[in-house]
């Protein structure tokens, strides 16, 4: 009888021990399941009383929200990945936030690099980061293929691949307006050189993702019609020697037809446009050795900035005249 008494009284002591614990286990779930429709994945964190998380999130759809530039991957559907650097303002976290996304997506530049170039050269020569911080908008800087941009007849080895950049930089684009990043009525495109000729590109095959294109020493030299308006602004050097701007020149390694002139790129784009004759004009933000003209209709512009004596260069202080011309002609 003695042992069996001991016998017992360890069992009943087991037994409480396992109640007191499926206890704790019980009180535990019931803290982290909460009421309905809150915890995990609800977007609504506990005591918010219902309402949307106004916190700002580290990073959205993996694009970190915290100022700086960062380098990210894209699959377009074919064997390896295409790059880009993202530069986001420090006015992003500062703006008013739910559930993840920001109340006011930004504008977004996108800066396309000459050739023999990259992305990061790109950010270095534009000097966009200071003006993207100041003004608030978003700058992102693609790689080219193999240092190169199919933009029609040219360039390099994404003009001998056949190269989809209308495609890699479509999905750019509709990964940063899916995360509610930026504003789809305020996309730009620039670029110099032949990224200056894969702006041309882009407001032709993609008008209906660009509100407006900064073409820097490049020339038009691709099949174009354009699905709707896209508002230009073209800055070229009169001593232009790699791509002239009354024509010359030779377009590709293995294209010797020239380079069309400027004047060529302008009058497409006023008809189609159907914008009048720029006439002489000061633009916002215009400095140093620029002889501009510009011409208007509804919501469209077009402008012309000559660089008087100016070489294939990226001209001082043009970075600032870009965004102020980009800033007045998104879409409404």
């Amino acid at each position: 009888m003695g042992g069996e008494a001991v016998r017992f009284g360890r069992m009943r002591r087991n037994v409480l021990t396992v109640l007191a614990a499926l206890l704790v286990a019980a009180t535990s779930l019931a803290g982290c399941s909460g009421d309905p429709g809150q915890g995990a994945g609800s977007g609504k964190p506990r005591g918010s009383g219902g309402k949307a998380n106004t916190t700002v999130p580290r990073e959205v759809d993996g694009f970190p929200t915290a100022s700086g530039t960062t380098k990210h991957k894209l699959d377009v559907g074919t064997p390896g990945h295409r790059e880009f650097l993202l530069h986001v303002p420090p006015g992003l976290a500062d703006r008013k936030w739910g559930n993840g996304r920001p109340s006011e997506p930004l504008p977004l530049v996108i800066a396309l690099h000459g050739g023999a170039a990259n992305m990061s050269a790109m950010e270095s020569l534009s000097g966009f980061d200071p003006i993207a911080d100041e003004k608030g908008f978003l700058v992102a800087y693609p790689d080219g293929f193999l240092l190169s941009w199919n933009a029609g007849d040219c360039c390099g080895p994404a003009k001998i691949g056949n190269i989809d950049d209308v495609g890699f930089l479509t999905k750019l684009i509709d990964r940063l307006n899916s995360s509610g990043l930026s504003d789809p009525r305020r996309v730009f495109v620039t670029g110099f050189s032949n990224g200056a000729g894969m702006a041309y590109r882009m407001g032709c095959e993609a008008a209906g993702k660009v509100a407006a294109i900064g073409v820097v020493e490049g020339a038009l030299v691709t099949k174009c019609d354009p699905s709707r308006p896209v508002s230009a602004i073209v800055v070229h050097g009169t001593a232009d020697r790699n791509v002239p701007f009354d024509g010359g020149g030779r377009r590709d390694i293995n294209d010797d037809r020239p380079y069309p002139p400027v004047s060529y790129a302008m009058d497409f784009w006023r008809k189609h446009d159907d914008v009048p004759k720029p006439r002489p004009t000061r633009l916002a933000a215009q400095s140093g050795n620029l002889d501009c003209s510009s011409a208007a209709k509804d919501d469209v512009s077009l402008a012309l900035c000559r660089v008087v004596g100016g070489g294939h260069a990226w001209p001082k202080g043009v970075s600032p005249m870009l965004w102020d011309f980009f800033a007045a002609h998104g879409r409404s």
